[in-house]
């Protein structure tokens, strides 16, 4: 497996490899929130990427929000690449709708809440069925 920051391994916790990305879950039981990472050292923006491997990177994002859009019943995703607190690239997948915690704000204004053992297992095993 590809070696990802401390940060999101304290925060997140793995679902599946695909070419490029490692995905994982954020452990925030008010959403259902993937990262992308791409299993590229030392890379902090899309724009480090070779061609083919920022080709392959949104092929990726539009593989997983799809089946986020799916998986969990939404018409509407956050598809975000910040980097403020984690400089390794990754890019955010977040299910939203007008309904959640936090709607229309941002994801980052509520504190989190993270999943119960038995909910954790459940999701992650929910999404990397999915993925397959």
């Amino acid at each position: 497996m590809h070696k990802v920051n401390n940060k999101f391994t304290n925060t997140s916790h793995f679902v599946t490899e695909l070419k490029l990305c490692t995905i994982r879950l954020i452990d925030n039981s008010k959403f259902p929130w993937i990262i992308l990472i791409p299993k590229r050292t030392k890379v902090t923006d899309i724009t480090e990427l070779k061609t083919k491997d920022q080709l392959l990177l949104m092929r990726e994002i539009v593989f997983a929000s799809k089946i986020m859009k799916k998986l969990f019943n939404t018409r509407k995703l956050n598809i975000e690449k910040i980097g403020n607190i984690v400089s390794q690239l990754h890019v955010h997948i977040i299910v939203r709708n007008n309904k959640d915690c936090s709607w229309p704000l941002s994801v980052w204004v509520v504190k989190e809440k993270k999943y119960s053992i038995l909910d954790l297992k459940e999701m992650i095993k929910k999404i990397r069925n999915a993925f397959k």
